[in-house]
């Protein structure tokens, strides 16, 4: 590795430093539901998107709430506290296409229907309140 890629790298490994995030891969619902309850809890403080997520009716709530207690608890390992109410917030979360398992149905005349089952990865980025107002 260069030096100048070295220190590009260096750069963005300390950006990376204050942020805690979580990720899940390979779950087996689509991106396109997904991203509903994704774009409920974006931007919100942590507790108040648990409260959402754990009363939502979508299936895919469950394992986004399961996947941001696991952010929580990574960013607690990462600064050695215990996070507090109105500290946190979910500062990114993206919904990407993972690969599909493609399978046929049987269908009229000898035919076959092709049936594609989705799934997505999601990442999650949990930062403090304080830090976003530092840098603004």
């Amino acid at each position: 590795m260069g030096k100048r890629k070295r220190l590009s790298a260096d750069k963005i490994k300390e950006a990376k430093r204050d942020l805690a995030f979580a990720k899940l891969k390979n779950v087996p619902s689509s991106p396109r539901k997904m991203r509903l309850v994704a774009d409920m809890v974006r931007g919100v403080e942590v507790f108040k998107a648990l409260g959402l997520l754990h009363f939502s009716n979508k299936q895919a709530a469950v394992d986004v709430e399961k996947l941001l207690k696991s952010a929580i608890s990574n960013w607690e390992q990462k600064n050695d506290k215990k996070a507090e109410s109105g500290e946190l917030y979910i500062k990114a979360i993206t919904v990407d296409c993972a690969p599909m398992l493609k399978r046929l149905r049987p269908a009229p005349k000898g035919r076959g229907y092709r049936i594609r089952k989705r799934s997505n990865h999601i990442t999650l980025t949990v930062d403090t309140i304080n830090n976003d107002n530092k840098d603004a």
